[in-house]
């Protein structure tokens, strides 16, 4: 056992870890002491026991495991790092310990594990306890349920999770062992206390004795709700209240019923897979004749369905089969079955069900025809369930639509279905808009002849009225007869709901009294609720009855409870009679006013009037008899009366009476007739209108509008028709559009337009444009069917308010009675809220008929564009559809995963066609079409990932994203692994969430795949999904995500909880709910589709700021009052207090050194988001915050990001007021402001939008003046925006953004200035569009052409590119910068401009004509322009001039340019003009324009060069009058030879052959060739597409069209200066065209195709050979490095051809080397060599890339030689190029041939070579020379020249010249050079048989001679020494010298290509001897570098020795001949 002296000393980690248990035992005793000792529970010495703990428990001897034990539970107690080890010690714990036979042992480890649970480590736990079930020891399982159980009874079902332990029960149920049957028992009872019956389901497969057991256990529990008992550690305050509940005792125990979560069983099952286990015969049994095998088939499915939980999947196929069977089946059985297993189908699905709901929703109706009480119980079964797996809402079309059916069944149990649906809603899925369609329905069926269809629409309605209430139902039933009502209230009374028993509607009826209800009995509430209806529904019907119907008194006294809500004490609900009012009116008005009222004179009448308004006046509003009084007024004559000065005081009293007193609209009944009569009165008419407005702010505009223009128009007054009509116009200014009765204002606005008086049309029409304010486009749908006159009047109107803001309401309804106007407000809020849904929709349902839908499945593509095209035609006709569509769903669906990609475009434009059409309705069809639009963002292909994108966000704005969001089907397609499908879908999750104020629970489904993505292979992916964690952390919150994190593979975890603490950092901020404001006009004036938010207008921000917070103070206190007293905890938002002024006495910025620096080289760093944004997000605003903490005043920060405007006017007023006394601190933060003043730019208010602007002025100005330069990022981050507001509709701030854009040229360059003002010609507002074109136009007027850029070139395409543009003023702008321009370069202009179409030129020479024609004062604009500085603008700070004036402007400068012209010799130089950063910033410049310069010309103002003679264009030399007109018809004609039709094609090339045939015409084609060749080989890739596939097509017609096509282009190319002009690209794509169509094997199979091969064979040629050598070469090069890459799509055959066309250009390069832009050619080689380096083309099958590389590169250098380096000019990082690499080594390996060859001069002392003459020059005269030696004719006097030219430079080498020529050729070289050598020297000739040859040169001899100059390949072609032998020994025999053999065998292998032959003259012999000499001073200097191999084979063959011998011989021979 060892010595204690061992370890008794040692510390307790490393006791606890010894071999000996004694040890151990000590230490585990020693570790308890100390952890109970420890007090801080984030000491350090925690950690350095955190890894023993699991030792603890795992300790192998049973005694020392107890004291383990022991100190680990004190551990997991006290230590805050103990939740580390909760895995694996649990796992210790349950392996380890709950084997063990002590129960000491067995119940620390029980207490072990919930200790953890209680320190918050409840999901590890349970993981390992449910894990420790599946042991094969019963003992451990026994103690995993014991603990599981006791973690149960003491936390509670809201610490454990039920749903694994649920899993598990049935398995423990079946164990052999009957202690785990046991303690099973007891955890499923521990489990029935918590769920209660939501346990049943799971059990109800075990054994029927143990379920017994198990429901006589259940039967004994208490029933009331247990509780937690025990409490984790962040529960303290619950069990803090827990104690003081146990001491005080048990008495809130009902309260602590709600704390129990109610658990859904079907939540606790495990999903079920059935479509698996269908038969597999099961469709084709369900569609059998006989019906027992559809029997059989459904059988099978329903015991399947019967499983209460089902997986999700595609159950279309079945939904479809048991639709058939239950619509179509003739057997009510089987339809019964069906319906069955429909209803078992949707309850095992629920949600996952939604998609289909909708599908077999009007086949369940329709069925309800069977009377078969089987049928129906099974229909309601089948269709209840549907109904809980989706909405009322989305199911209320099909139920509507069946509620008018003949057939009484299918009305009654629809009625039905809705009272059982209703019973399931809440007042909040129950919305108004919803309810009222449905009660429209059922008031209907409440008259119906069936006693059935009546009793099940009371029941129907009586539970909707049970729902929402009597406040919300009362306006719908306000016609329903008293006996009805009285049914709907009795079946209201015998509803309960679903949602709890207690009426809602008793609630809401008793709003304001002393809420004491909840503790009232459920009979007591009911009794309130029916007599509070009664009086409510009474006063409703009889509001509506006329004045004179009913005079009965009943009057309703609200409660005054303590909330004090009652502020009157009566207030009169009906009809009063005359005798009640006049004494009601005695009270207040002398008995005099009473008694002259209806005087006969007028006079009394009068003085009665103006006593009656002292009286109104003089009495308190609470005491004002309203109605009383408006009827004395109507006492005769009442509203007859004659005297007008009575009639306007009693107009007055009226509106006094309304404006003061409680006016109720029967008191406004009673004057209605009245004023609407009196309003067309030409001195009355304005009085009524101002009592009007009176009556409608008392009693709403809504309803004072819907009665007085009824009244208008049951009139024949047109004068009152139209003065009604332009009143209202104005009142919906001033009250709002809110609760507006759309429908009923159309339908007079209709007839008004119809009348003949044109004052009422003009009226209709001018309302019609205020209505159009609020409701935007959709309103012009209405109006469609009107006349075109008038509808072009309607449009006009429209027009004129496009753009407008709605004004903002500037008054208010009064409200008296609480509970009615808010019921009314509201009632009227839910009908008019959105404008789409009161237009009129087709119902295209039977037109979406089977034989379309049959179309889009075929198989054949064609047809199936058929049907998408007939499709998208039914949709363009009906405009606006209702979501009834049938079976197109599934067919559409079928087309998003079409093959054709072009019909999944189609479908998916199709999609957003329906979006449109359908509105908000388009949300049923998401779960079906929706989703699979989602699908498609996986497509491989961009443009269809785009085009989805697109369709999905139309969508979205149609339906929200809830719909979106509910269900598996977003995670489902997140867990797919593609990658194009992950990016783009979280991409758009990311955009979308971040915008949403809450968000489904199922959203939660989509983070373990969101967590794969963070590790997908796909860096894209990865990155989107990093983006989109904070999206998803912002609404599921960083503890879910973590949790759901935890339960990840470990690698996996540590990478995804690192992604979420970054995460966690950057979180946005969710969106703020808006606050509802008093004003319900306020709010219906933003509410209506279409409109413009509405916005304050202020005439001084400042000065209305403070009456604006107190207004709207003032009505939140007013009108939210009953909500704000409903609602406690609710603050209202109230004006912020104002801190005393000594807290903002200090500066508003800080200085801090260096801060703007840091800010920039952060963003270049990426550790700040980059200021580019369309829309700003939350993220930037948060960004920019938090960077202007640190030098910005806290308080001025809090009004800068306030989120109401008033703070940020306030705000900009602070700046303003301290901009000159803080300017350098201003700079200092001059990027954040102008960054703060850019998100200002995307508000909608424009009273803050002018303050910003007026600020930014002001701004500008002073730091011009301090010389500032905006920065590169200060400018980039804010002139894009400025430039975005230029296009704003209102003229101010346009004419404030010019005038700072003007300002701006001061501060920033003007060239890019000019960039970022070319970057707004990108936007589609036009205005913007037309203002970037004036203001470029202005910059080059002023800069001059430098200011372009890139280049003036591109930069005035661009701006030419406008000269189209359908907008006329962007049109005129661009005309009038295009003239600009004209008048600085002149015709240059047609250049730059590039080719524009024939209308377009014709537009521009128009404009340019006519600012020419202009007269013009040229000396005031010159002395403006000479006063004003560069950068800045004449027109700054005011409007710039309309575009008339433009031209005038520009034929100024263009005088000015035409006499500067004249006085050419006085030109400045343009050097001058070279840095233009460095003139804009020089504010000196200005001096250097002196103003004698101008008065200078003044005298030559009126002579005739100030009008210029037109100018020659630059474009072709023989420009004339006429060329325009040329031009524009070569355009034309070429344009028709791309044409679809072959004879016009024809036609065309044939005028162009006539052209190219006659030598006077050619020239027109000059600079035309590009746009030819394009024309031509469109027309030949159309032909080879399209017209050669067509079979229809006659072959003939093609064969015709190529020949004229190919006879055009070898004509073209015939004629050299013509084909030069070719581009390189259109070379490049024209030899495409061509090589592809000589392999076309279409063509060899007909008659001619041969011949039209040849044909194409020679053009080719011709193309090679006339065309620009740089160009074509260029061309090739990139086509074969394009082909080589493409090589699966193009045939071998292909690459060959373009090889063997570069060896043709190849051979043609000695002659034209002098052409050849060398550099270019070496860049396209380095391009090709970086494509494909030396190893890439190495591993390919065929070796002649390379080798042509080669070729080209050796022939290039032939040529040029060293120099060659020198054109390397257009490679960068020339050092890493592979291409000069190979160069250098090609230069290394020529001097190594050349060895020590040397400058010096020959014997004859003939000057070198490069004294003389260039290498360049070398080339020519030496292929000039072997030319005529090649041609038969000039042959002589070629040998001659040579002879002559080798005579003058010794050293000249040919050896390039002769190297491929054959020996027969050489030969007959060196005969001729000796033959002419004897006849300068008179010696005599050589023999006959010498010269045979001389007169016929080979046939090969003129193919080589013309210059041929490729390479040798290696197969023989340089000649050995064998050769060199056969001359020597020539020579020897004419010297009559012996034969050597020896010598023979020794022979130099000097190259016979570097020289001719030796003759016998001596000439020659020297010529011979010097080259021995060179190529022996070569091998000399080869054998001093021996450390490196030669490469010159044929010079290390010899010796110097045999040279020398070889030179003596010679010296011999040639002594001999002399």
């Amino acid at each position: 056992m060892g010595d204690e002296s061992e370890w008794i000393k040692l510390p307790i980690d490393q006791k606890c870890e010894h071999k000996v248990w004694k040890a151990r035992l000590n230490g585990y005793e020693e570790a308890a002491k100390l952890f109970q000792k420890i007090s801080d529970e984030k000491s350090p010495e925690w950690s350095k026991h955190l890894g023993l703990i699991k030792k603890f428990v795992t300790d192998s001897n049973a005694v020392v495991q107890l004291k383990g034990l022991e100190a680990a539970l004190v551990y997991i107690q006290n230590a805050h790092v103990a939740g580390k080890t909760a895995g694996e010690v649990v796992s210790g714990v349950v392996n380890k310990v709950f084997n063990q036979p002590k129960v000491r042992a067995k119940e620390l480890g029980i207490e072990i594990c919930l200790m953890y649970m209680e320190i918050e480590k409840t999901e590890p736990v349970q993981e390992e306890l449910v894990k420790g079930l599946d042991n094969k020891n019963p003992k451990i399982i026994v103690a995993c349920i014991e603990t599981l159980r006791k973690a149960l009874g003491e936390f509670g079902s809201k610490i454990v999770q039920l749903k694994p332990i649920v899993k598990v029960l049935p398995k423990l149920f079946e164990s052999r062992e009957k202690a785990v049957r046991d303690e099973a028992k007891l955890l499923a009872v521990e489990v029935y206390k918590w769920i209660r019956d939501a346990l049943r389901p799971p059990l109800q497969n075990i054994n029927s004795v143990q379920l017994k057991e198990l429901e006589e256990e259940w039967v004994k529990l208490p029933t009331s709700a247990p509780k937690q008992t025990r409490f984790l550690r962040s529960q303290q305050d619950l069990k803090a209240k827990f104690e003081q509940h146990q001491a005080t005792g048990d008495e809130e125990g009902d309260d602590e019923e709600d704390d129990v979560p109610v658990v859904d069983a079907y939540e606790l099952l495990e999903p079920v897979e059935i479509l698996l286990k269908l038969p597999k015969d099961f469709y084709d049994k369900i569609e059998a004749k006989k019906w027992q095998e559809r029997k059989e088939a459904l059988e099978a499915l329903e015991l399947l369905v019967k499983n209460p939980r089902l997986e999700s999947g595609d159950y279309s196929d079945v939904v479809r089969a048991l639709k058939r069977v239950i619509g179509k089946d003739s057997n009510v059985l089987l339809v019964a079955l069906g319906a069955k297993c429909l209803a078992g189908l949707a309850a095992g699905l629920r949600k996952k069900f939604q998609t289909y709901a909708g599908h077999v929703m009007p086949t369940l109706l329709e069925k309800f025809k069977e009377k078969k009480p089987l049928v129906v119980q099974a229909l309601q079964e089948a269709i209840d369930a549907v109904f809980l797996t989706t909405t009322l809402q989305s199911l209320s079309e099909d139920v509507l639509a069946v509620m008018d059916n003949k057939n009484p069944s299918i009305k009654q149990q629809a009625a039905l279905f809705l009272a059982r649906s209703f019973c399931h809603c809440t007042a909040s899925t129950l919305p108004k808009s919803l309810l009222k369609p449905l009660c429209a329905a059922l008031l209907k069926q409440i008259n119906d002849s069936a006693l059935e269809v009546r009793d099940a629409a009371f029941e129907a309605l009586g539970t909707a009225l049970k729902v929402v209430g009597e406040r919300i139902m009362n306006p719908f039933l306000a016609d329903v007869d008293k006996l009805k009502l009285e049914k709907i209230k009795e079946s209201s009374e015998k509803v309960e709901l679903v949602h709890g028993k207690k009426s809602n509607a008793s609630k809401e009826a008793n709003v304001g009294a002393t809420g004491k209800g909840c503790s009232a009995s459920s009979s007591g509430d009911k009794a309130d609720a029916s007599a509070t209806r009664t009086g409510v529904l009474s006063k409703k019907t009889s509001a509506n009855k006329s004045a004179g119907a009913s005079k009965k008194m009943k009057a309703v006294v609200p409660p005054s409870g303590p909330s004090g809500k009652g502020k009157k004490a009566v207030e009169i609900k009906e009809d009063l009679s005359i005798e009640v009012c006049e004494e009601q009116a005695a009270a207040i008005l002398p008995a005099t006013c009473l008694q002259q009222l209806d005087s006969s004179n007028w006079k009394e009448r009068l003085a009665s009037m103006e006593e009656f308004q002292k009286g109104v006046e003089a009495t308190e509003k609470k005491s004002l008899p309203c109605q009383a009084l408006v009827r004395m007024l109507a006492k005769k004559p009442g509203w007859k009366e004659t005297n007008f000065q009575v009639m306007q005081m009693k107009l007055h009293i009226v509106a006094l009476i309304a404006q003061k007193g409680n006016f109720s609209r029967i008191s406004a009944e009673v004057v209605m007739d009245g004023l609407v009569d009196k309003i067309g009165d030409i001195k009355c008419g304005v009085k009524a209108k101002e009592a009007l407005t009176a009556i409608a702010a008392a009693c709403s505009l809504p309803w004072t509008a819907e009665q007085v223009v009824a009244m208008a128009f049951a009139q024949k007054n047109p004068k009152n028709q139209s003065e009604i009509l332009n009143w209202l116009a104005a009142a919906i200014k001033e009250f709002g559009f809110a609760g507006l009765n759309v429908k009923a204002f159309i339908s007079h606005v209709k007839t008004a337009l119809a009348a003949t008086n044109p004052a009422v049309r003009i009226s209709a029409v001018a309302l019609l444009g205020v209505m159009y304010l609020y409701m935007g486009a959709p309103l012009r749908m209405f109006f469609e069917d009107e006349k075109p006159a008038l509808l072009s009047q309607i449009d006009a109107e429209f027009e004129k308010m496009q753009g407008q803001a709605p004004p903002a309401a500037i008054r208010r309804v009064a409200k008296h009675d609480a509970d009615e106007e808010e019921a009314t407000e509201e009632q009227d809020d839910e009908e008019n809220g959105n404008v789409q849904d009161l237009l009129p929709r087709t119902d295209i349902g039977d037109k979406i008929t089977s034989d379309l839908v049959t179309k889009l499945g075929d198989k054949n593509w064609k047809i199936r564009k058929e049907g998408l095209d007939e499709l998208c035609t039914i949709l363009n006709e009906a405009k606006l559809i209702q979501p009834n569509i049938g079976d197109l769903p599934g067919a559409l669906k079928g087309r998003l995963n079409d093959s054709n990609k072009i019909l999944v475009q189609q479908t998916l434009a199709i999609l957003q066609q329906m979006a449109t059409a359908m509105g908000p309705n388009i949300r049923q069809h998401v779960k079906h079409l929706g989703i699979p639009i989602i699908t498609v963002l996986g497509d491989s292909k961009s443009n269809v990932r785009a085009a989805a994108l697109t369709t999905l966000n139309l969508w979205v704005e149609k339906t929200g994203m809830k719909e979106w969001l509910d269900g598996d089907d977003l995670s489902e397609e997140l867990k797919k692994e593609n990658p194009f499908l992950r990016q783009e879908l979280l991409g758009w999750l990311a955009e979308k969430l971040p915008s949403l104020r809450t968000v489904p629970t199922d959203l939660g489904h989509c983070l373990p795949h969101l967590y794969s993505c963070l590790e997908d292979r796909n860096g894209d992916v990865r990155k989107k999904a990093q983006d989109a964690l904070p999206t998803f952390m912002m609404h599921l919150g960083y503890e879910k995500m973590q949790k759901v994190a935890s339960k990840l593979k470990p690698a996996s975890k540590d990478q995804v909880l690192a992604a979420l603490e970054k995460a966690q950092a950057v979180v946005p901020a969710k969106p703020v709910v808006p606050t509802k404001t008093s004003s319900k006009s306020n709010a219906g004036a933003a509410r209506p589709v279409g409109a413009a938010s509405a916005r304050v207008n202020c005439a001084s921000a400042n000065d209305e700021t403070d009456s604006f917070k107190s207004d709207a103070k003032k009505g939140k206190s007013t009108g939210v009052a009953s909500k704000l007293k409903s609602a406690p905890n609710k603050k209202v938002p109230s004006k912020p207090i104002v801190k005393d002024d000594d807290d903002r006495s200090g500066p508003l910025f800080i200085i801090i050194p260096n801060a703007k620096e840091q800010r920039v080289k952060d963003e270049r760093a990426l550790k700040v988001l980059k200021w580019n944004f369309t829309t700003p997000r939350d993220e930037y605003s948060e960004q920019l915050k938090t960077q202007m903490s640190s030098c910005v005043a806290k308080w001025v920060q809090d009004e800068m990001f306030h989120s109401d405007f008033h703070h940020h006017i306030k705000a900009l007023t602070v700046l303003l007021e301290h901009l000159e006394n803080e300017i350098e601190g201003t700079v200092a933060c001059l990027d954040l402001i102008l960054r703060w003043l850019t998100l200002r730019f995307f508000d909608t208010n424009t009273t803050v939008l002018m303050k910003v602007l007026e600020y930014l002025k002001l701004l500008f100005t002073l730091l011009s003046k301090e010389d500032y330069h905006l920065t590169e990022n200060e400018g980039n981050s804010f002139i894009p925006y400025l430039i975005n507001k230029v296009g704003e509709s209102k003229d101010v701030i346009r004419k404030d953004v010019r005038s700072i854009l003007n300002i701006l040229c001061k501060l920033y360059p003007a060239s890019k200035m000019f960039n970022l003002i070319m970057d707004g010609l990108k936007s589609k507002n036009s205005k913007q569009r037309a203002e970037c074109l004036e203001e470029l136009g202005s910059l080059i007027e002023v800069h001059d052409l430098n200011v372009c850029q890139p280049t003036p070139a591109k930069a005035l395409k661009e701006i030419a590119s406008q000269i189209g543009d359908r907008d006329t003023s962007v049109r005129n702008a661009a005309l009038n910068t295009v003239v600009t321009v004209y008048n600085i370069c002149g015709d240059q202009v047609y250049k730059l401009v590039g080719n524009l179409s024939e209308k377009e030129m014709s537009m521009l020479e128009e404009r340019i004509k006519r600012s020419a024609k202009k007269p013009s004062t040229v000396s005031v604009k010159q002395e403006e322009k000479t006063q004003r500085p560069p950068g800045t603008n004449q027109n700054a700070g005011m409007p710039r001039k309309g575009c008339e004036d433009v031209p005038s402007k520009l034929n100024q400068a263009r005088c000015n340019n035409a006499q500067s012209a004249s006085e050419s010799t006085h030109t400045i130089p343009r050097e001058f003009q070279l840095d233009l950063d460095k003139i804009e910033n020089d504010n000196h410049a200005g001096r250097c324009e002196l103003p004698d310069l101008v008065q200078h010309q003044l005298d030559e103002l009126y002579e005739p060069v100030c009008i210029p003679e037109p100018k020659n264009r630059s474009v072709s030399p023989h420009y004339d009058e006429m060329h325009g007109t040329t031009d524009s018809t070569i355009n034309f004609v070429v344009s028709q030879v791309a044409s679809s039709e072959i004879n016009t094609s024809i036609q065309a090339l044939a005028q162009i052959d006539e052209v190219l045939r006659q030598e006077s015409k050619v020239d027109a084609m000059s600079g035309h060739i590009d746009q030819f060749l394009i024309a031509t080989f469109m027309q030949l890739r159309l032909i080879y597409n399209t017209h050669m596939a067509d079979e229809k097509l006659n072959k003939s017609e093609i064969l015709k069209l190529y020949s004229c096509i190919i006879g055009n282009m070898i004509t073209l190319f015939q004629i050299e200066p013509l084909a030069k002009e070719a581009s390189m690209g259109v070379l490049k794509d024209l030899m495409h065209g061509l090589i592809l169509l000589m392999l076309d094997s279409r063509l060899e199979d007909l008659d001619e195709g041969p011949q039209v091969i040849r044909s194409i064979n020679l053009l080719m040629v011709k193309v090679l050979e006339k065309s620009d050598p740089t160009n074509i070469l260029s061309s090739l090069i990139v086509l074969l490095q394009d082909s080589l890459l493409a090589t699966p799509n193009n045939s071998p055959k292909f690459s060959e051809l373009i090889l063997k066309c570069l060896w043709r250009v190849i051979r043609l390069l000695p002659n034209n080397i002098n052409d050849v832009n060398v550099d270019r050619i070496l860049l396209d080689l380095h391009n090709f060599m970086r494509v494909f380096p030396k190893e890439r083309l190495k591993q390919m099958k065929c070796d002649l890339p390379m080798r042509t590389q080669k070729t080209l590169l050796h022939a290039l250098y032939k040529l040029l030689g060293p120099k060659i380096m020198d054109h390397l000019t257009l490679i960068e990082n020339k050092n890493e190029s592979e291409l000069e690499a190979h160069l250098r080594r090609v230069i290394k390996h020529s001097v190594g041939l050349s060895g020590g060859k040397t400058d010096s001069e020959t014997e004859k002392g003939g000057s070198t070579i490069e004294d003389k003459e260039s290498k360049a020059k070398i080339s020519e005269t030496l292929a000039e020379i072997f030319k005529k030696i090649g041609s038969k004719e000039n042959t002589r006097e070629g040998l001659a020249e040579l002879y002559e030219y080798r005579k003058k430079y010794s050293d000249a080498d040919i050896e390039p010249f002769l190297r491929k020529s054959s020996q027969f050729f050489q030969n007959y070289i060196e005969r001729g050079l000796r033959l002419v050598e004897n006849e300068r020297e008179g010696k005599g000739r050589i023999s006959s048989s010498s010269s045979s040859g001389f007169s016929s040169p080979p046939d090969e001899m003129p193919y080589v001679a013309s210059s041929t100059s490729i390479p040798p390949s290696g197969n023989g072609e340089e000649l050995g020494p064998a050769v060199y032998l056969e001359r020597l020994k020539i020579l020897r025999q004419r010297c009559g010298l012996e034969n050597n053999s020896k010598h023979e065998e020794r022979q130099p292998p000097t190259s016979l290509l570097s020289k001719p032959a030796v003759p016998t003259v001596a000439s020659s012999s020297e010529l011979l001897h010097n080259k021995l000499t060179h190529l022996r001073d070569s091998r000399e200097c080869t054998q001093e570098q021996e450390s490196h191999p030669p490469t010159q084979t044929n010079s290390s063959t010899t010796s110097a020795t045999n040279l020398d011998d070889l030179k003596k011989r010679l010296e011999r021979i040639k002594s001999s001949r002399k």
